[in-house]
């Protein structure tokens, strides 16, 4: 991983594009960017399809919360997004698209714990989020250009690449909604056809082998790769409906070449894409009843209640009726390793947290107003385990 070098004009550069949150702007990308920063300091100067270079920030990411850095695009772009944390950092990547759907995933592609990802985008308003691996601490560089200009990160060869007699070479998958199971070693690309414009979703599961998936179009056009999205298995979600024709898809194995890796392909499937974010904890879940949430009612001063966690969230609502720090920890005294993430009921997310302090339980503190906040507690590593959610509120001395 290269080491950064800034002149002092780009350091000049990143204190004010850092400087400059678009506040006063609601919605950007489902809300998920509202209070996030444009990468070239305000919204003219983030067009990355006319910039004259790449744009760039130092980020600095507290308390388990996301760094949110703002781009549009005035035509289809072919584009490069990149984190590269500083010292031990180890920053993790989300592209969202104008509705916050998230686009791709990555957490290591960029070598030596930087993210990195290649992608070709329409014009639009579109976030990168970045956060840290282990929920601590971290300052790390973000970088967003075209893909003909200068890489942050030197990025990692997993091999891949389209097939030498294009993609009429590679093994058919089958019918569209199947799965298959090969090591990267028996099968490195699959192809298949869609016969009309189609969505898809793509996966890759077995995290002993940490598997990447790269998409190609016909022609062997690069389309999307993607590295580590739930856990170290992969996932690409074309949510733009692809052009009829063959496609071929390259599967490598950053750990183990030899281990199975089940592949699956399907129609994209915006509900269970919502579903999903909802399990993992990267979009709260609405107050309707569609998702079940326990009411804990008001706050008053401290409640326990006793959870027994899994891999996917558990979800708990609760009423602040006055502004004050709010406080909330998973505790599991070393048996199991809690994550924990709170909401406000408009979907912001005010603090997410992994490991707090010297041990595996995990800690938010908040400084929040009035209103109902939206509690998600899981298992870290998958698995059940006994997990025991503390909340207290704290209100301002007179």
């Amino acid at each position: 991983m290269p080491s950064t070098k800034c002149k002092s004009s780009a350091v000049a550069a990143l204190l004010l594009s850092a400087a400059t949150p678009a506040l006063a702007q609601s919605d950007i990308c489902g809300g998920f960017g509202n209070g996030g920063v444009w990468i070239g300091g305000d919204e003219a100067s983030s067009d990355i399809t006319t910039a004259d270079s790449y744009r760039e920030q130092m980020a600095l990411v507290l308390g388990g919360n996301d760094y949110v850095s703002l781009f549009t695009l005035t035509a289809p772009t072919d584009i490069r997004v990149e984190a590269e944390g500083r010292g031990s950092g180890d920053p993790i990547i989300d592209l969202l698209d104008g509705s916050g759907g998230i686009i791709l995933s990555d957490d290591d592609s960029g070598g030596n714990a930087a993210s990195r990802a290649e992608t070709t985008l329409e014009a639009g308003t579109y976030c990168m989020s970045m956060r840290s691996y282990d929920g601590g601490p971290m300052t790390a560089f973000v970088r967003i250009g075209r893909q003909e200009q200068e890489a942050l990160t030197d990025g990692v060869s997993t091999g891949g690449g389209s097939p030498e007699g294009g993609c009429e070479t590679a093994t058919p998958f089958g019918n569209l909604g199947s799965s298959q199971s090969a090591s990267v070693n028996e099968t490195p690309y699959w192809s298949f056809t869609l016969d009309a414009p189609t969505s898809v979703t793509i996966t890759a599961e077995n995290e002993s082998a940490d598997p990447v998936l790269t998409l190609y179009g016909p022609g062997e056009a690069y389309l999307a790769e993607n590295d580590d999205f739930d856990g170290l298995n992969s996932r690409i979600d074309m949510t733009e409906p692809l052009d009829p024709g063959t496609y071929c898809l390259a599967v490598t194995a950053l750990s183990d070449d030899s281990a199975p890796i089940t592949v699956s392909i399907g129609e994209y499937d915006a509900e269970e894409v919502l579903l999903s974010l909802y399990a993992r904890g990267e979009a709260a879940p609405p107050l309707d009843g569609s998702i079940p949430v326990t009411d804990l009612g008001v706050l008053q001063s401290r409640l326990r209640q006793d959870v027994q966690g899994s891999e996917d969230v558990t979800w708990f609502s609760l009423d602040f009726n006055d502004p004050g720090l709010l406080v909330v920890e998973a505790i599991a005294n070393g048996n199991s390793d809690p994550w924990l993430v709170i909401y406000d009921d408009l979907g912001r997310q005010i603090g997410q947290n992994d490991d707090y302090g010297d041990g595996l339980d995990s800690l938010v503190m908040a400084r929040v107003q009035a209103g109902t906040y939206i509690i998600g507690v899981r298992q870290f590593d998958g698995g059940q385990g006994f997990i025991r959610l503390l909340a207290e509120r704290y209100i301002r001395a007179e």
